[in-house]
């Protein structure tokens, strides 16, 4: 019983904010990311009271939930790579960005789902700068990425996401 009400919790907690515009979905960004021959795999998490403070804690950002989804990326048996979806609201919406960890470095950004304007949604040359950056760093907007003019709330999101992802990759997948 308590696994049906955790699957229905997270089926309506991510399809709300996956409905509409949809941009790429999860599992062609790991393959575009990591190799189209590697294998996806997805996987539910819901933190523990502890692990939540913890990883909210680390992050510096309040969590709004406790269910997360986190995909491998696995060829000959061997991990490529992680993606970690982070659902953040950006002004009244949702947008939905996969981060994508390996060797505990950052490897890039993609955005899943966009539901605010289309004018908001930051463009490749500012995304990029979310490339090879270690997890143990923790990025601030306007200190380590500079905001976007017209778009600073998205900006704001996507690097208080960031946050969400390095945190959750160190207490989830490394165990620190």
């Amino acid at each position: 019983m308590k696994y049906i009400f955790l699957l229905s919790l997270l089926i309506f907690s991510l399809t709300p904010s996956l409905s509409a515009k949809i941009l790429i979905s999860p599992i062609d960004a790991m393959k575009e990311n990591y190799s189209p021959t590697a294998t996806i795999s997805k996987k539910n998490i819901l933190l523990p009271n502890k692990q939540f403070k913890k990883i909210q804690a680390d992050a510096q950002v309040k969590l709004k939930t406790k269910i997360y989804r986190i995909y491998t990326a696995v060829e000959d048996g061997k991990v490529l790579g992680y993606g970690i979806l982070i659902n953040n609201k950006v002004r009244s919406n949702n947008a939905v960005i996969i981060y994508f960890i390996a060797n505990d470095i950052l490897k890039g950004i993609e955005i899943i789902a966009f539901n605010e304007p289309p004018e908001y949604i930051p463009n490749k040359t500012w995304s990029s700068q979310f490339k090879d950056i270690p997890t143990e760093k923790m990025l601030r907007l306007s200190r380590d990425i500079p905001t976007i003019t017209g778009a600073t709330l998205s900006a704001r999101s996507i690097t208080d996401g960031s946050r969400i992802a390095f945190a959750l990759y160190n207490e989830v997948i490394r165990g620190k």
